[in-house]
């Protein structure tokens, strides 16, 4: 099973993958295979054994729009004739109509836009903080296209993840929340602001955002702290899966973005958050992130619990210059924390120790995080 937002590369992936293979695929956004298999998901079955060699593989495209096909998926499995690769873009239908997931019959994978290290020598941090990296930007020469395809993407989030699936009951104010929460990217959520400034109730602004998460295109950043109960009890913060898609839902894409201004700050630390969860993802090594606000202001953008090792506490600075006015306030927090690791991940090129926090450029810090 392998889930990640629309654009994200999922169907290319497998069609690549199973270049050289025998394989029967059944693309659910086809309305007319969707239709078919949602009046009879057993005629999935029924093509499987009237086959007199059955493929090797059967992939299900999108499979959350007809989540029936689950059991006669399980059916097959059981039988041992063929192997299944699904795809899926929003886990929402699968968890509110009790779908049969296929527990210990299926592993799970994520995928998401690219990461700098899938892009190598042609990934460029400007180019990922203005647009971001969903792998259609990929074939985009100037920057208006990549704003095309981005607006586009927008568009295509609202229409085809949301209102088709009838995940909400009226589009517009869907449609508020979704600017308000692309400019409080990265904020700790205030859920009674977002809904009197959407005109809803706050729960209807908390399902929004749980919607958000089970589409794939974003995701809360629980706060820190030792006791989960006390973790609970505060607000999270919230992040869109991608920094161009932000930036188009904020309607910023022509603004003139450069190193050195506010929203470059944002977009950076947002780029570091997204990258470093990406990375954990992939690898599967159970690393748990979380934030800390004190009551006082006083912040860590970024916690990184590692099993059986030291939590790392991480400063994220865009600038190229990195000194102790930088590190000033991590100290404290290490001072509070024992046996805590203080990193400070900026575009510096220069590794330096200053004080109790090593400052290093943000790819060889990601690495040393082992990510």
């Amino acid at each position: 099973m392998l889930f990640g937002a629309r654009g994200t590369g999922k169907s290319t992936f497998l069609k690549h993958h199973f270049a050289n293979k025998k394989v029967l695929w059944i693309d659910l956004l086809d309305p007319e295979q969707e239709d078919r298999y949602a009046r009879r998901p057993a005629e999935l079955a029924e093509q499987l054994h009237v086959m007199a060699v059955p493929p090797e593989w059967v992939v299900i495209d999108e499979v959350q729009k007809v989540p029936r096909l689950l059991d006669v998926v399980h059916a097959e499995i059981e039988r041992g004739k063929v192997k299944f690769a699904l795809t899926g873009s929003s886990a929402r239908k699968l968890k509110h109509q009790h779908t049969n997931l296929l527990a210990g019959r299926a592993s799970v994978y994520n995928i998401f836009p690219f990461t700098a290290v899938e892009l190598g020598d042609a990934f460029d941090l400007d180019s990922a903080l203005g647009f971001g990296t969903l792998p259609g930007l990929q074939a985009c020469s100037t920057p208006e296209d990549r704003n095309d395809l981005l607006r586009a993407y927008a568009l295509t989030y609202l229409k085809e993840e949301v209102w088709s699936e009838h995940l909400v009951r009226t589009l517009d104010p869907f449609r508020r929340f979704l600017e308000i929460a692309a400019q409080t990217n990265g904020e700790i959520v205030n859920f009674t602001n977002i809904a009197r400034d959407v005109g809803a109730d706050v729960k209807t602004v908390q399902s929004y955002f749980q919607i958000m998460e089970d589409t794939l295109v974003g995701f809360l950043l629980e706060p820190f702290h030792g006791a989960v109960r006390k973790r609970q009890a505060q607000s999270p913060k919230f992040y869109l899966f991608d920094p161009g898609v932000k930036r188009a839902l904020t309607r910023m894409l022509t603004v003139e973005f450069r190193p050195g201004t506010y929203d470059y700050g944002r977009a950076f630390e947002h780029f570091i958050v997204v990258e470093a969860l990406r990375r954990s993802s992939y690898r599967k090594n159970d690393f748990v992130f979380s934030y800390l606000r004190t009551k006082d202001g006083a912040e860590v953008d970024l916690i990184v619990e590692r099993p059986g090792k030291a939590p790392v506490l991480l400063e994220i600075k865009s600038g190229d210059r990195v000194d102790e006015r930088d590190t000033r306030g991590m100290e404290r927090f290490l001072a509070d924390m024992p046996g805590a690791m203080g990193l400070c991940l900026s575009r510096d090129p220069v590794p330096k120790l200053i004080g109790h926090v090593r400052a290093l450029p943000w790819n060889e810090g990601l690495l040393e995080l082992g990510l």
